[in-house]
């Protein structure tokens, strides 16, 4: 016999008609998410590094990422240009200059001279990888997505899917030729305006799947 759910009192709203909050728990809830720190080169040339806050995995094979930009910036236009670009592991120790490489600057100001991150080219792609960061992939972008409501109107935010090409992982984070995900230092976006989370062995549990 189970036991039933304890009473709950709810906030309930639709999002078109406000929370109603002093600030929007979307992605609060959400989260925390990884960061899609993403490294692109522009048609001529130029360097672009920003930090997206919308990042995940898609599918193993191909391995697809994907990146979600609010407006149609610098990395989206450099991505349809080129149809490449590169992700970027944001540890705890990179977390000041990557929170530096999401400052607004105009697109031929590089985000590496910025943050004075080191560009190590890349092995497949074009856009340099950096090389402070211990994970990262080189991507070839599949689809790029402009979003839509239910209404089937626009949303001014833009989806880049890629497959993954390449992947170059720093090999003291290899044990025994499996990942150290507790120990590599991932930070990951919370909610609210400021708020970000660390991974480590401490929130580490391990749950099989049923046979």
């Amino acid at each position: 016999m189970t036991t039933p759910p304890p009473a709950r009192t709810f906030h309930s709203y639709e999002p078109r008609q406000g929370h109603g909050l002093p600030h929007d728990p979307f992605n609060a809830i959400v989260g925390p998410r990884p960061i899609g720190w993403i490294s692109t080169q522009s048609a001529t040339g130029a360097t672009n590094l920003a930090p997206y806050s919308f990042f995940n995995a898609f599918n193993y094979v191909p391995p697809i990422v994907g990146f979600a930009s609010i407006g149609y910036k610098d990395t989206v236009r450099n991505v349809q240009a080129t149809g490449e670009f590169v992700w970027n592991l944001a540890t705890r120790d990179l977390a000041e200059v990557m929170n530096q490489s999401c400052a607004a600057v105009p697109p031929e100001v590089s985000e590496f001279d910025l943050t004075g991150l080191t560009p190590l080219p890349s092995t497949r792609v074009r856009p340099p990888r950096v090389a402070e960061s211990p994970v990262t992939f080189e991507c070839r972008s599949t689809q790029i997505l402009q979003l839509q409501g239910v209404d089937g109107a626009p949303v001014d935010t833009w989806l880049v899917l890629g497959e993954v090409v390449a992947v170059h992982i720093d090999t003291a984070l290899l044990k025994d030729g499996v990942y150290d995900t507790a120990n590599a230092g991932h930070i990951l976006r919370g909610g609210g305006p400021a708020d970000y989370f660390t991974v480590g062995p401490e929130q580490l549990f391990r749950m099989y799947r049923p046979r």
